[in-house]
């Protein structure tokens, strides 16, 4: 198998991070294949995660978002063609929208993978009924490949130092309380993650915020309400989800939302308490056996996800 194509139509830095210990997989089971990465979005691989030293090439097509627009399927076997590379040995679709698929399906390839439409766009077909990729891959491929999980020991360690400079004790806990993607409701209270880095400070343990430093209103909000908490990022001059997750490592544990820096922590496979409204935790969850997993719409049969309480997280710590 020459060439392999990963198709995330996801454009955050968390959509990327889900893929790292997939691409590592088969990258190891794959020694000789090409892998190239297709988004709708920038390949942060090559841009803000690259300090992850995840190497995998972009292929260039010019259409931007794509799959997202139908005009794509008339020109992407053209604009594919024009790379010199023929045809792709394996396509891996990780997304489930019919358009998209229809349209990345007109890419010249050997074999197809997609979950869109319970797998009807495969071309085997298989009983294909996990929601893990790589199991399903397996029975695709016909093969065992070994699951393979990002090394946090190979981080620079320019951000491993910086790391316990900004973070050089113990009884730390993180907290990640602000959403990318403005029009899911994700977001727990504020009111109620203040309620708690209370009840832990008074129980000596130091609160730390991942905050970025724009959210003004937000972070004067914490700084007093909660007088002992800690804004590590912003006494650094590195800026780089990179130092997120460094930052992770120095923590007993993490408390999330669904986010980018929920994935970012998951890479130092840190304790995690992760907390699921409207989204999908099943689908978005790390794939860390470190992990618990608050979902409303599990515990309350509702998307809100205030209908969890200060309580259910606390007893969980």
């Amino acid at each position: 198998m020459k060439k392999i194509l990963l198709y995330n139509s996801g454009g955050g830095l968390g959509d990327s991070i889900q893929l790292i210990n997939l691409i590592l997989s088969l990258q190891n089971h794959f020694k000789s294949s090409e892998f190239f990465y297709l988004g709708a979005h920038e390949n942060h691989f090559e841009g803000k995660l690259k300090e992850l030293n995840i190497s995998i090439k972009t292929l260039k097509l010019g259409l931007r978002y794509f799959g997202f627009r139908w005009w794509h399927f008339f020109v992407v076997r053209k604009r594919f063609l024009e790379q010199d590379l023929e045809k792709i040995d394996l396509i891996i679709d990780l997304q489930s929208k019919l358009r998209n698929t229809i349209i990345l399906k007109k890419i010249p390839h050997v074999d197809f993978y997609s979950s869109t439409f319970g797998f009807k766009f495969c071309t085997k077909k298989e009983n294909y009924n996990s929601s893990d990729h790589l199991i399903n891959l397996d029975r695709f491929l016909n093969t065992k490949i070994k699951a393979c999980k990002f090394n946090f020991k190979k981080l620079s360690e320019k951000y491993i130092s910086e790391a316990k400079r900004l973070l050089p004790d113990k009884n730390y806990v993180g907290f990640s309380l602000t959403q990318g993607n403005a029009y899911r409701k994700k977001n727990w209270s504020i009111n109620k993650f203040i309620d708690l880095a209370n009840k832990i400070d008074e129980k000596n343990k130091i609160p730390v915020f991942f905050v970025e430093k724009n959210e003004i209103e937000l972070i004067n909000t914490i700084k007093s309400r909660v007088p002992n908490a800690l804004f590590p990022e912003h006494q650094s001059n590195i800026a780089s989800p990179t130092l997120v997750t460094a930052l992770a490592k120095r923590l007993d544990i993490g408390i999330s939302i669904d986010n980018g820096v929920m994935h970012m922590m998951s890479l130092a496979n840190i304790p995690m308490i992760v907390l699921f409204g409207p989204t999908n935790s099943e689908k978005f969850a790390p794939k860390i056996n470190t992990i618990k997993v608050l979902d409303s719409k599990k515990i309350y049969k509702s998307k809100d996800i205030n209908r969890i309480t200060v309580h259910d997280v606390y007893k969980l710590i």
